[in-house]
């Protein structure tokens, strides 16, 4: 079979070893002589599965004990609507950081449930964008949470100083950067993220919040939907509705990959590795470039273009046949993208270096 590299943006590439064993265990799982999609939820291996699963999360990413795991359904998107409504009362106000496509998405969805104070702080100076520091940002002092989503898949930009913000509840997407490399959790309300990328597969999201935001916010609104409450999903165990079994236990492979390979601490120094190899090709190149300020560029989502946009079509054609996939930017604003999640190899970007190299070369 011809090797390839996965730079979609998600549904991403997993690991092989993962996408290996799920292929072992697909007709005979925990040698029940059945496959875990066809596990009832309620039984106690499906239960131990789960437990497992937020046991490796805490472990991985020290999940403090005041903080409770979710897992929902819809993706991060039913989140924008979730967060508000479970948060925030009748025209309460929220801070809102515009910081990118997602970003704008949340707001969006947010008007409908509150009232949205928009802060936006990405600039652009000399055709390069950076993200201004969060302790210039100016919050509404009645605000109850500011939202922020720190990595713009789309546009290829981030933060990527952890955020601080004294006497504010932070909420952060991390749907793109989740176990990409170390955060501290305490520095966080609530953490959300879709599983598509370094989780496992589309259909699960994570949530890790703070146990005093589900039951100390007494004010309740009546129209949320049940399978969106948070006190509702804590006390069912993430279970009030059938969950996707399937996505957990992919999931869970991938946790137990990831702590097998050297957890957080090791794929932080190799995310690193990998987004700098593939910066400097496009830094000293007069054929590549990059729009992004250095300090606010994404390690997981590499944005960059053709300085000759005409041959941009070429490019992602001939990076196919190659077997580079999935490199077209985002259609509103298009260019070149690599998504370089934790699944992808070092040898992945080796060979999207040298067959940029080789194109420039021959196209110049």
């Amino acid at each position: 079979m011809k090797k390839i590299f996965n730079f979609s943006p998600g549904p991403a590439t997993l690991p092989y070893e993962v996408l290996k064993q799920a292929q072992n265990e697909l007709i005979n799982w925990n040698n029940l002589n059945f496959s875990v999609m066809e596990i009832s939820h309620r039984s106690n291996e499906f239960i131990d599965l789960l437990q497992n699963i937020k046991q490796d999360l805490r472990e991985l990413i020290n999940i403090p004990t005041q903080y409770d795991i979710l897992f929902c359904q819809g993706g991060a998107r039913t989140q924008f609507a979730a967060i508000p409504m479970n948060l925030l009362f009748y025209n309460e106000i929220a801070d809102y950081a515009n910081i990118g496509y997602w970003s704008l998405q949340a707001i969006k969805e947010a008007k409908k449930y509150c009232v949205p104070n928009i802060i936006n702080p990405v600039k652009k100076k000399n055709g390069i964008f950076y993200i201004k520091k969060i302790e210039n940002w100016i919050l509404n002092k009645n605000s109850k949470y500011i939202h922020i989503c720190p990595n713009e898949t789309i546009e290829g930009i981030a933060i990527n100083k952890e955020p601080i913000l004294q006497n504010k509840i932070i909420i952060a997407d991390l749907s793109s950067s989740i176990l990409a490399k170390e955060i501290n959790v305490k520095n966080y309300g609530l953490i959300y993220a879709s599983a598509q990328k370094n989780i496992g597969t589309a259909g699960l999201t994570l949530i890790i919040i703070k146990k005093d935001l589900i039951f100390n916010n007494h004010k309740k609104r009546q129209e949320i939907p049940s399978v969106l409450d948070y006190k509702i999903i804590s006390k069912y165990n993430s279970m009030f509705n059938t969950p996707p079994t399937f996505s957990l236990y992919l999931s869970g492979l991938v946790l137990k990959w990831l702590k097998k390979i050297g957890g957080i601490k090791y794929i932080s120094k190799i995310n690193k590795k990998k987004s700098t190899l593939l910066y400097n090709a496009i830094d000293s190149s007069n054929f590549y470039i990059n729009k992004i300020k250095p300090c606010n560029r994404s390690i997981t989502n590499v944005t960059f273009y053709l300085k000759d946009k005409k041959k941009e079509d070429l490019f992602i054609q001939k990076a196919q046949e190659n077997g580079l996939y999935y490199l077209k930017g985002h259609k509103i604003i298009g260019g070149i993208r690599a998504s370089i999640y934790n699944a992808m190899p070092i040898e992945g970007i080796k060979t999207l270096v040298n067959f940029m190299n080789d194109f420039e070369k021959n196209y110049v």
